[in-house]
């Protein structure tokens, strides 16, 4: 029999309707799993608990309507840039601790309307990886480093690393990251989960710490894709309807950019992956899509900008980008043990520059042109290195793929115009990959 942690979401949610357990069993089943294994471990994914947690599911269990709660009693872990209510929103930074959120972000209080548990907050990498260009995947030095649950040395990817961790240890029935450039779904492909990161503008991103007000959106990360999707429904505020999708007649085409660059045993991968959809009647194309630079650029000119609008509706004593620099000079070697680099150079950029006007215009152009490239195609799978997606604000989504021989998972990332017929598209292939096992924990405590 499996334990309640090795299921499904759909699969809880079925036993909270029903009645079989509570929504504070379930939720205290995380929280004595996560006091078990995540410090033990040497994980490091949760930041904060909610305090509330616990009274959050017993209200929930006293509830008539639970059917009509799409997450009725499921506890979800909120990444430490997206405000929930009486938490600290840090981003991972130790210059603001005192950022306690007033008011919960739209995305988090439309899961409290569908249902869900707040469990609490996961750690992540600093700024969202906008700190320093040597800080490492998953470190903050509000946080420390959060690591890998299937190799403790493996490269934990960033930013969204913590709600990664947490959903492929079990400490949650699915978690909320964040991306502007496979934050989510990198993250989900090196720790065996799936991330969804939606068509920009598809989500609120009102009362999250910012990267690009015109690239970030918040996004699920889930053990399956039809978890993923039940998420989204819940930060979306309603659900998505997305078709039924078979094999045959399936439209993909494979990026094929610095295809040669990977190793061989990704690409061994991705080829049986396409052959086994071609077997099944998908017509599969090749695409040459680059990555770009201006996207980069696009950061350095709305981050000060986007980042003081958003601690302009807080209460922190550092309201600006210069405030928060020199706070990290003030203790260099307990905030900035890798510097700031990132930060420093955001100083003198902004949105009045050339170089932003041409960027913007560029992307737009981008996006026309992929738009109609691809308008006739379900997915795209990347292979190579690139970009393009999230530079044109395209949903994408990582899904797992195959373990690879040194232990860890390997993932397929697939991107296209359209989140419906995205997210169809993943379910077929999701069911043609062979997965990968959940990681062993040992600790002196178990659940």
């Amino acid at each position: 029999m499996k334990h309640l942690y090795e299921l499904t979401a759909l699969e809880q949610r079925e036993l909270l309707v029903r009645g079989d357990i509570t929504a504070e069993g379930l939720t205290r089943q995380y929280l004595r799993r996560i006091a078990a294994y995540d410090q033990p471990c040497g994980l490091n994914s949760v930041a904060f608990f909610d305090p509330t947690a616990i009274e959050q599911a017993r209200q929930l269990d006293k509830r008539a309507d639970r059917e009509d709660l799409p997450l009725f009693g499921l506890p979800v872990l909120i990444k430490d840039n997206i405000d929930v209510c009486g938490l600290p929103t840090t981003a991972g930074s130790a210059v603001l601790t005192d950022n306690i959120a007033r008011r919960d972000a739209p995305i988090v209080a439309n899961l409290r309307k569908s249902g869900a548990v707040i469990l609490g907050k996961t750690n992540m990498t600093e700024f969202a990886h906008y700190t320093a260009d040597n800080m490492p995947n998953g470190f903050s030095s509000r946080g420390g480093q959060v690591r890998c649950a299937y190799k403790a040395d493996h490269d934990p990817s960033g930013s969204s690393t913590g709600s990664a961790v947490a959903v492929s240890a079990g400490f949650c029935s699915f978690a909320v990251g964040t991306d502007t450039c496979f934050s989510i779904v990198g993250c989900a492909t090196e720790h065996g989960v799936v991330g969804f990161k939606p068509a920009h503008g598809s989500l609120s991103g009102e009362y999250i710490v910012p990267i690009s007000a015109t690239m970030d959106t918040a996004g699920p990360m889930a053990k399956t894709v039809r978890d993923a999707l039940l998420l989204y429904g819940g930060l979306r505020g309603k659900p998505l309807r997305v078709p039924a999708a078979h094999t045959k007649g399936l439209r993909l085409a494979v990026n094929t950019y610095h295809l040669d660059n990977i190793p061989q045993e990704e690409r061994d991968g991705y080829r049986r992956l396409v052959d086994a959809l071609q077997q099944e009647g998908a017509a599969v194309t090749e695409v040459c899509h680059p990555w770009t630079p201006r996207q980069s650029l696009i950061h350095r000119c709305e981050f000060r900008e986007d980042l003081e609008n958003y601690l302009s509706n807080t209460t922190v004593r550092r309201g600006t980008l210069e405030a928060i620099i020199k706070a990290y000079k003030a203790d260099p070697e307990t905030r900035m043990p890798y510097g700031i680099n990132i930060l420093e150079n955001a100083m003198v950029h902004s949105r009045q520059l050339p170089a932003y006007e041409e960027a913007m215009a560029e992307r737009q152009t981008t996006r026309a042109a992929l738009l109609e490239e691809l308008k006739d195609v379900d997915a795209c799978i990347m292979t190579g290195g690139t970009n393009i997606m999230h530079f044109t604000g395209l949903p994408s989504i990582a899904l797992p793929m195959c373990m690879r021989t040194d232990g860890v998972p390997l993932g397929v990332i697939l991107y296209g115009t359209d989140e419906r017929r995205l997210l169809a598209a993943a379910q077929v292939i999701e069911r043609l990959c062979p997965g990968v096992p959940a990681p062993c924990l040992t600790a002196q405590n178990s659940v």
